[in-house]
């Protein structure tokens, strides 16, 4: 969950300001936003995802990103991603990002988070000009909404199940939910079977 400070800034004064700082926060274009830890699942769905980015992309001109970079978005605002993939070059030095074509956002099971990925950061990226396609993942659950850019549509699809297939054809790869959530254990009575092994996934 992200908390809002009650601070309004601009982009220039908040990158200023959060680079002396040993914590990580957002910026909404108004106010900043102090970033909340993550949990166990959280991370490890990050990290397979990172992982399973930087091995299918490996090669290819387009790179993938975590949440140790900032994202620059319309409205003024930035961004933490979980993960995102960019096709201009990144410089070394960079802390700031501007052109990412794919993010992924986990979910937290809060409330306030979810209306923050779902309708705040969700109406940034659709204004973003090169993004084409934001992944929103559930972390309760093998589960995610893929909003991808359809011409002057933003259409929103669901992915259920393990069993189903994220495809990105912005970056030219296609990932199994199971792979993603590979290691997950899900609590009990959460809607899904915990994908932790090659069995679970063959099932």
């Amino acid at each position: 969950m992200n908390i809002a400070l009650k601070r309004p800034w601009t982009t220039e004064q908040f990158l200023a300001w959060e680079e002396k700082q040993e914590l990580r926060h957002e910026f909404d274009g108004r106010h900043v936003v102090a970033m909340a830890d993550g949990t166990a699942a959280h991370a490890a769905i990050q990290r397979n995802l990172i992982y399973l980015l930087t091995g299918g992309l490996r090669g290819k001109p387009c790179q993938p990103y975590g949440s140790e970079l900032k994202i620059r978005v319309a409205e003024g605002s930035i961004r933490y991603p979980d993960a995102f993939v960019v096709w201009a070059p990144v410089q070394p030095r960079a802390t700031v990002v501007s052109d990412p074509v794919v993010i992924f956002e986990i979910l937290s099971d809060s409330t306030a988070e979810e209306d923050c990925v779902t309708k705040n950061k969700n109406a940034e990226y659709r204004a973003t000009h090169s993004v084409m396609r934001y992944v929103v993942l559930q972390q309760t659950k093998a589960a995610a909404v893929v909003f991808s850019r359809k011409g002057a549509d933003w259409i929103a699809d669901p992915l259920t199940g393990d069993d189903a297939v994220l495809h990105m054809p912005e970056i030219g790869l296609d990932i199994a939910m199971s792979e993603i959530y590979l290691g997950v254990a899900f609590e009990a009575g959460a809607g899904a079977t915990p994908v932790g092994n090659q069995g679970a996934r063959d099932q």
